[in-house]
């Protein structure tokens, strides 16, 4: 790897850890955590679908971890566990009004970070960045 990919690898674990650590740092005053806020995003977006396999799957995290952190977010009102119709094994995840009320106290902080964090990009400089974001997952997709 050369100089010019190893700064832009660097670069880029740079600006993903400081945008998490920032979000968290927005979010807790509101009590709750980025974590949380994608789990329940999450959740909520798969309308009682959601498995706490297909979680940890998309999040790379362990089951074990996944299970930790879907018991605290029972534990806290903010999901419900009901057995899957098809497989006893099982249970889907589905979001409470206490969940909802969760994630939508935490949109507003998410989107004025976004829009602070992108301002200093303009319309075209969004674009090429993510078209280059695009291309670059792309290349992960491939064998």
């Amino acid at each position: 790897m050369n100089q010019a990919d190893e700064n832009l690898l660097r670069h880029l674990s740079v600006l993903y850890q400081r945008m998490r650590r920032h979000m968290d740092q927005l979010l807790a005053g509101q009590g709750a955590s980025l974590a949380r806020v994608k789990l329940l995003m999450y959740i909520a977006g798969e309308c009682g679908a959601a498995r706490a396999a297909d979680i940890a799957d998309l999040f790379g995290q362990a089951p074990r971890t996944v299970t930790e952190a879907l018991d605290a977010l029972e534990r806290d009102g903010m999901i419900q566990r009901t057995p899957d119709p098809d497989d006893r094994r099982v249970k889907r995840l589905a979001i409470t009004e206490a969940g909802a009320a969760a994630v939508a106290a935490a949109e507003p902080i998410r989107r004025k970070f976004v829009e602070d964090f992108f301002r200093v990009l303009d319309d075209e400089e969004r674009a090429q960045f993510d078209g280059m974001l695009v291309k670059l997952i792309g290349a992960l997709d491939q064998p």
